[in-house]
């Protein structure tokens, strides 16, 4: 498989207890150009690294986050495992943009989400640019043409930002949702997205009339807190009431630089931690949730690993969670 490449187990350490008690213990490292998923009677899950910055250089934000997927690794492999023997954590690889290729990136991405969901793995997806959320919606997609399922998919991002510029220009950070968007226009499908955490400060004008213009729902940072979850939940609630599957993507640049530095578009204004786990709990117990990722780690300007703790923690909260 092009621009793809087996995790080095070396990024899974820790503490040895000999009894499967940390996530480094549990995990399987499996190369997809030669494994397959082993099947298990339980819940498979299977991280994906996204290697890629390439958006984030054109859309101009700090490059680094190609770094990111190994990092949130490292964290990861650190914690705690509670999760039951039948359940799989499976480590798939790494899908990544050496030669610049956005476009030849997203679809071997879009490729591999397809390749695991078939293989009944939930795919979780670490990045990188936010440019992932293009080809891992399209490999949602792909699997369900495949399977002759042609069920709607609603996204769900937490972020400080739409994401919606036009890509008239070229594909980068910015553009995946206004990309998805002009995909559904030309399959006549309806495009169903989400917004939490969205900032003034950090969308124009015209991404307010863009999304607008393209029915977007969301909720803005100064809303998006506990104090307003009551109304949250009921949002939450109510979309997932209209789609069939709900694919979730969190930016670690919408959280507040307290909690997340290492990111590429670092602000103190963003939100908390807290509200994304309240959230994330509604979105799984609808039983409609189909795929995750994480977008726009950056360890160049991370302190003390906080920014990949928290990534990390965020993966291990959804895993056990779902249980």
């Amino acid at each position: 498989m092009h621009t793809y490449t087996k995790t080095d187990p070396l990024n899974w350490t820790g503490r040895k207890s000999g009894q499967q008690l940390y996530l480094h213990e549990k995990v399987i490292c499996i190369d997809l150009n030669s494994e397959q998923a082993p099947g298990t009677k339980g819940r498979s899950w299977a991280i994906l690294g996204y290697a890629c910055d390439e958006g984030v250089k054109r859309n101009e934000g700090r490059i680094g986050a190609a770094l990111g997927p190994d990092a949130i690794r490292k964290q990861l492999a650190k914690l705690p495992n509670h999760l039951t023997e039948n359940v799989l954590l499976l480590d798939t690889g790494t899908v990544d943009c050496k030669d610049g290729d956005l476009k030849k990136t997203q679809t071997v991405l879009s490729r591999t989400v397809a390749q695991l969901l078939k293989q009944n793995a939930f795919p979780i997806l670490l990045g990188g640019g936010h440019d992932i959320a293009y080809g891992h919606y399209n490999g949602i997609k792909k699997y369900l043409a495949t399977e002759g399922n042609n069920k709607s998919i609603g996204i769900i991002n937490f972020d400080a930002h739409f994401d919606l510029r036009s890509n008239q220009t070229n594909n980068n950070s910015g553009t995946p949702f206004y990309q998805i968007a002009q995909d559904c226009k030309l399959d006549q499908s309806n495009f169903r997205y989400m917004c939490f955490g969205i900032r003034e400060d950090a969308n124009s004008r015209i991404l307010y009339d863009t999304a607008k213009d393209l029915g977007v729902q969301y909720v803005e940072k100064t809303n998006f807190n506990l104090l307003h979850f009551n109304e949250i939940k009921d949002k939450i609630t109510q979309f997932a009431k209209e789609v069939d599957y709900i694919y979730t993507t969190i930016d670690l640049d919408g959280f507040s630089s307290a909690y997340a530095p290492g990111v590429s578009a670092a602000s103190p204004m963003g939100f908390s931690p807290e509200i994304v786990l309240e959230c994330l709990k509604i979105i799984i117990a609808s039983k409609k949730l189909i795929s995750l990722d994480l977008a726009e780690m950056n360890p160049t300007y991370d302190i003390d690993h906080q920014t990949a703790k928290l990534a990390a923690s965020l993966v291990h909260f959804v895993i056990h969670q779902s249980q």
